[in-house]
């Protein structure tokens, strides 16, 4: 099966294109479209070479408050020898064009389009680029501790190396590519990739307390956020705080895929 992974325009429209897009922002959720993931959006950080970046989420209070998500592009020979600075935040990795080396407690770890990686809180990594230009997905959370619970492993994995798991009574058209164990509390997030056949959906409104980021890689679905139905196709990132109403529909003609996160297995915190 070929599978493709989308990613960012960068570059700069032409003056002779429209303004008007599928940007959105509401107290509920957010859509930025590829199209506005461009090079004056780009962001930079200390500590590294031949990098530029897409921040798609951070935390915001009052709006989705567990995580970061960036999309990194790595010149040729570029990259990072602690790209971490904070030993509490887990970090999460998607490969979606070129070659990288990720380097996890001392092991080099080679990863191209599709590979996965999982890096615990705490743990020394490193990055570099091959001779090409490379693009990942960088998620950054906070692990929370929980007594009795050690830190989770190590994940090194790919997407095209595992099965994608249909959903129940559901005939194949929607099924989930799993990279934690769901059954493992340790983890307190977990990264999907999530497959709809053409015309598959979520056929009811999910209302729950996770957060949620979605990046599509592959294939266009109308997707409903809150109370609104917006169209999404390749490269667009859909945020969605807590409760947040949400379904879809898959638009054909190839499967709809995209890159899910979302927080599980923590008590809701209770402020002082």
């Amino acid at each position: 099966m070929t599978r493709t992974y989308a990613g960012p325009f960068a570059g700069l429209p032409p003056q002779t294109d429209l303004s008007t897009d599928t940007a959105i922002f509401t107290e509920a959720y957010a859509v930025i479209p590829a199209s506005t993931m461009r090079d004056i959006v780009t962001s930079f950080l200390p500590g590294w070479t031949g990098m530029r970046m897409w921040i798609i989420a951070r935390p915001l209070s009052g709006f989705a408050e567990t995580f970061s998500q960036y999309i990194v592009e790595l010149a040729p020979g570029g990259g990072s020898a602690r790209p971490e600075d904070d030993a509490g935040v887990q970090a999460a990795i998607f490969v979606t064009d070129g070659a990288i080396t990720l380097t996890i407690d001392g092991r080099d770890h080679e990863l191209t389009p599709g590979g996965f990686a999982y890096i615990p809180a705490g743990m020394a990594w490193s990055v570099k680029n091959g001779a090409e230009t490379s693009r990942f997905h960088w998620w950054r959370k906070r692990w929370q501790v929980v007594e009795g619970l050690d830190k989770p492993d190590v994940i090194i994995t790919s997407d095209r190396e595992i099965a994608p798991i249909p959903m129940p009574d559901t005939n194949g058209s929607w099924a989930t590519t799993r990279f934690m164990d769901p059954t493992d509390m340790r983890h307190d997030m977990h990264i999907t990739v999530v497959t709809f056949t053409p015309g598959g959906s979520i056929p009811f409104a999910e209302t729950h307390v996770m957060e949620h980021g979605l990046f599509v890689i592959e294939g266009k679905a109308v997707y409903r956020l809150n109370r609104d139905w917006v169209e999404v196709g390749p490269g667009d990132f859909m945020w969605l705080r807590a409760f947040c109403p949400q379904c879809c529909y898959a638009g054909g003609p190839g499967n709809f895929r995209y890159l899910l996160y979302k927080d599980v297995n923590r008590h809701a915190p209770i402020w002082k």
